[in-house]
């Protein structure tokens, strides 16, 4: 009937079903071919000698043959039964499931020539195809208020938009720059709706032209039924004329022409098509089948639809991508000379979505973007930025600073999106770039209203580079109160995180730290799901003294350290380790749960081993180690370890007694048994009987004269030293005190045990670098604050070479080093 029927597989019931809907279609008063240009007037002819060109005719009847051919046989691999629940897939559907269908689709063939379909009456089972593996599209990561018109909004207009929470998905809004980016990716504008109505109507018309079809004609049908309006895409899906719709278009497949196969699938996308659905495995074949033929722009276009596929159906970031990006990779070298801006512009931005970039692409990405850095506009730098950060693309410092250069051009006409985007950049490339960050030191308080996920972008950037700008910190910590409702907790967790860092108060903004706080309680059924945003965010509200007993018992409790332990995303035994450390010295009346000792040793070899192979090589902590042996008479004197373990940095400690003589270190002296293989030699307290300590000790006089100043030279003096630029100067007059040096040479007698602890003074001797201290200001980070705070808690005096005292004096003369040395540990007895 009107070629309604391709050899269909009905029971009774269908079959009853298919006449009643035939009767009806044949009770209308004409056919509705308006949508199809032409066929009205060729439809008497229709009706009773097909219309069709050779070669649609050829490939009609080898379809025909397959068809045959896979019904007779169980094994038929192309098959689409008819079943609404595929439409409306089940929430409680199971991963395990999925997985046993992507199982078993793997071991289908792809390469059989365009499939038909054997259909069945309201079968009950969708043969699932392999799950299309990329990324949720997250590339809004923050909602930025610009509508996506041609035109840019003026500044004036974009800062005084009110507050928006960071909800919804907004197209990417550097498209709006040129209109090459119209032909590589879906197109949103000059779209029309269409009613219920007139949609039934098309899917009559499908029924009564049938195999005579087109593939103009069926492309045609989808791009037009894509148009309904969003309350009837799924009443659509349950139609059995559209279904029979999408058996035709997998029989005429491969006589598509590319602009046909993209407008199709393109169709499915506005559609909402379920991803689960065998259509996307055939379609995906058949692109990967024709890469090679297709234009650039093709190809990009292509690769965004996969892009809006996955948006739609969050598909998780670490499943593997699909084998058609990577044919996209692939043709970038071939294509190098059609790339202009615009296109690098969208193939980053797809790169970035997928979360994957070939290594061997990176040296021609970077050569790309110098060559068209200049042409790109606000958004488009936004885009590239982002595309580079989510998918971890390395290039040079100069490439990365010529980025940031361009990004500070024209700072002020860029969108709040893409200046989070400029972000993220330069704390992935660690590139402290000055000019930008004073320019975000006015822009942020004018873009308060970027929403929290945008705020807390900007924090943790700034945290990540050491940058301290009150400025920036106090407008976010004002703006989070009103934002509350919609932090997630990720956010709050990140921004504690990047404020504990910087050290910003709670007396500084009385209202941040409680609001946080409940934000990070309202999100407790998600601390299992996540131990590791609760873990960074307890870390920063220690490193301000604002830790929450509630949650730290939590975290420390069996039940989550049993979690965290043995999280497979993250390494959180540091993290547990310190917090743990630090609830016992810091709160000891809390009645909380410990980790166990294994635990903590475990933690502390670790940590120890890493500490030999970086710190303990650094060449100024190497100078001050050596330096203070030979001013307190040996290395005996001097232990190099890891006093606080959980604070991940090592000290040179010291010990004196009441009349102010080193004490050699033993076991039994310190204060905490470190591993066996920490500071010199096992902690033995035996001395090497060297040519220089021989001859220092049977001549002392000697050694007095070699390290006191000749009478006709001018006396020691470390006035005048000139530091690196940028930092406070030393400046200071010190000489040797005799005493002094006398004291370390003074042989002691044979088998002295460690004398009594009781009046010796424990010295921790830091050697910090500038990493320790926020930029611009010589304030310390909040890591380094807390094991300050404790240090001074177990006892210890402080003794601080600071680096902009220390490092230049690297290049000085001995005696320089030993007299600042000198006055350091002689200052920390008063």
């Amino acid at each position: 009937m009107y070629g309604l029927f391709i050899k269909p597989r009905l029971d009774a019931g269908g079959l009853k079903a298919v006449r009643l809907m035939a009767a009806s279609v044949m009770s209308r008063r004409g056919p509705r071919l308006r949508y199809l240009p032409g066929l009205r007037r060729d439809f008497t002819k229709a009706q009773r000698v097909p219309v069709q060109q050779k070669n649609e005719t050829d490939d009609q009847e080898r379809n025909k043959g397959v068809l045959q051919h896979q019904e007779s046989s169980p094994q038929g691999e192309y098959r689409l039964y008819y079943n609404r629940s595929s439409y409306h897939r089940s929430v409680s559907h199971s991963a395990t499931s999925r997985r046993q269908t992507a199982n078993d689709e793997k071991e289908k063939d792809l390469s059989t020539l365009a499939p038909s379909f054997g259909q069945q009456s309201n079968h009950s089972n969708v043969s699932s195809s392999q799950p299309l593996s990329s990324s949720k599209n997250t590339f809004l990561d923050l909602a930025f208020n610009e509508c996506p018109e041609p035109e840019m909004p003026s500044a004036s207009q974009r800062h005084s938009e009110p507050t928006q929470p960071d909800v919804g998905k907004v197209r990417p809004s550097f498209r709006r720059y040129r209109p090459e980016y119209d032909s590589m990716t879906r197109n949103r504008r000059q779209r029309h709706t269409i009613k219920w109505e007139e949609a039934l109507g098309l899917l009559q018309d499908v029924a009564l032209l049938g195999e005579r079809m087109k593939p103009s004609d069926v492309s045609q049908f989808l791009v037009e039924l894509s148009s309904l309006q969003k309350d009837y895409l799924s009443l659509l899906q349950s139609e059995q004329g559209f279904t029979m719709l999408l058996e035709y278009s997998v029989k005429t497949l491969r006589l598509f022409d590319e602009t046909q196969l993209l407008q199709s699938l393109q169709s499915f996308v506005w559609l909402h098509m379920p991803l689960e659905h065998n259509i996307f495995r055939l379609y995906e074949a058949e692109l990967n089948r024709r890469a090679s033929q297709m234009s650039l722009h093709q190809l990009l276009f292509a690769a965004d639809l996969w892009l809006c596929i996955w948006e739609q159906k969050q598909v998780p970031h670490d499943q593997q991508v699909p084998q058609f990006l990577q044919h996209v990779y692939d043709s970038v070298s071939l294509h190098l000379k059609q790339i202009g801006a615009p296109e690098l512009v969208q193939l980053l931005y797809i790169i970035g979505e997928s979360r994957h970039c070939p290594k061997h692409l990176f040296p021609s990405i970077e050569w790309l973007l110098m060559l068209h850095l200049h042409q790109l506009y606000p958004d488009e730098v936004g885009a590239v930025c982002l595309g580079l950060f989510k998918s971890k693309i390395s290039i040079s410092e100069h490439a990365a600073t010529c980025i940031v250069d361009k990004a500070h051009s024209f700072v002020e006409e860029m969108s709040n999106f893409a200046l989070v985007n400029v972000m993220k950049h330069i704390r992935f490339n660690y590139i402290y770039h000055k000019m930008w960050l004073q320019a975000l030191a006015q822009e942020v308080p004018r873009r308060a209203n970027m929403g929290v996920m945008g705020l807390m972008h900007v924090a943790l950037a700034c945290s990540s580079l050491h940058h301290k700008n009150d400025k920036i910190l106090m407008t976010i910590a004002e703006k989070f109160p009103s934002m509350e409702p919609h932090c997630r907790l990720k956010d709050a967790s990140k921004l504690l995180w990047a404020f504990g860092t910087l050290r910003f108060l709670p007396h500084q903004s009385p209202s941040f730290y409680p609001s946080l706080k409940r934000a990070l309680r309202s999100k407790k059924d998600e601390f299992q799901q996540y131990p590791e945003h609760l873990l960074t965010a307890l870390l920063g509200l220690a490193y301000v003294s604002q830790l929450p007993k509630d949650l730290s018992e939590l975290t420390l409790s069996p039940e989550f350290v049993n979690i965290a332990w043995n999280f497979p995303q993250h390494d959180l035994k540091k993290d547990l380790f310190t917090l743990d450390e630090t609830v016992a010295r810091e709160l000891p009346e809390w009645r909380v749960p410990r980790l166990s000792r294994e635990l903590r040793e475990e933690v502390t070899d670790t940590l120890w081993r890493l500490a030999q192979s970086d710190v303990c090589l650094k060449p100024d902590v190497l100078e001050a180690e050596s330096h203070l042996q030979d001013l307190l008479g040996g290395e005996q004197f001097v232990c190099k370890r890891m006093i606080l373990p959980h604070t991940r940095s090592i000290d040179l400690e010291v010990h004196l007694d009441s009349n102010k003589q080193p004490i050699p270190l033993s076991p039994e002296n310190l204060s905490s048994k470190c591993p066996s293989d920490q500071g010199w030699g096992g902690m033995n307290v035996g001395v090497n009987l060297t040519e220089d300590l021989l001859a220092q000790l049977i001549h002392t006089k000697n050694t007095r004269e070699s390290l006191t100043p000749s009478p006709t030279v001018k006396p020691m003096s470390l006035h005048g030293v000139e530091p690196d630029k940028g930092v406070r100067r030393f400046d200071t007059e010190l000489d040797l005190d005799s005493d002094f040096i006398e004291t370390p040479t003074k042989p002691r007698s044979q088998g002295s045990g460690p004398r009594n602890s009781e009046g010796t003074v424990k010295l921790a001797i830091q050697v910090p670098s500038r990493n320790h201290y926020c930029l611009p200001s010589q304030e310390l980070m909040g890591l380094h604050v807390l094991k300050r705070r404790q240090l001074k808690l177990a006892g210890y005096r402080l003794v601080i070479l600071e680096p902009w005292e220390w490092f230049p004096l690297l290049k000085k003369s001995k005696d320089a080093k030993l007299a600042y040395l000198h006055s350091k540990v002689k200052s920390s007895q008063q």
